[in-house]
């Protein structure tokens, strides 16, 4: 049933947000000169994947975790486009493809070992990641791993049709922050 919602959403979302996403690529390219985030990321089953977003730092920025991220690497664009979470819009099209849910845990780097072995620990890697869940709304990110890993299998294991739309409202009304770059 909720793979059925993702698809719909996804579909829905990147028909119906095709001229905003056509705009930050242009925009994009004036800030970056590519627009588009290609990351490998750990999946459902811990299985790879990649990952799509709006770029928003610098194109020679480490492939690093958000939080160890320095601020001048966010680009002017990319400071706009964290606050409003459009960077994320791309991942309409993991979701659509089904790498990614639109609810689960946050797809975490293979280079964060300690985010892997507290998920690992607690089963967090049986369902697909999501662009927003429990964490995120409650601004948990990868900077406490353990933490993350309790929230994410709490919403796992208290996971229903009723908190899947739960959880995407609070993101769509502005509930939590996402990943946060140390300032």
């Amino acid at each position: 049933m909720i793979r059925c919602f993702d698809i719909l959403f996804s579909f829905i979302g990147l028909f119906l947000g095709f001229p905003i996403l056509f705009l930050i690529f242009i925009l994009g390219v004036f800030d970056t000169g590519f627009p588009f985030f290609f990351q490998k990321r750990v999946g459902r089953y811990k299985s790879p994947f990649t990952l799509v977003k709006f770029r928003s730092m610098s194109k020679d920025t480490k492939s690093v975790a958000s939080h160890l991220v320095p601020i001048e690497s966010i680009t002017p664009l990319g400071s706009f486009l964290r606050k409003t979470k459009l960077d994320e819009l791309p991942q309409l099209w993991n979701v659509f493809k089904g790498d990614m849910s639109l609810v689960g845990p946050r797809p975490n780097l293979y280079n964060q070992l300690k985010v892997l072995q507290e998920r690992e620990t607690l089963g967090v890697y049986k369902v697909r990641p999501g662009i927003t869940g429990l964490a995120q709304i409650n601004n948990i990110d990868m900077s406490t791993p353990e933490l993350l890993a309790t929230a994410d299998a709490k919403m796992i294991s208290t996971f229903s049709v009723a908190k899947y739309f739960k959880y995407i409202f609070l993101t769509i009304a502005g509930k939590g922050q996402g990943d946060r770059v140390r300032y």
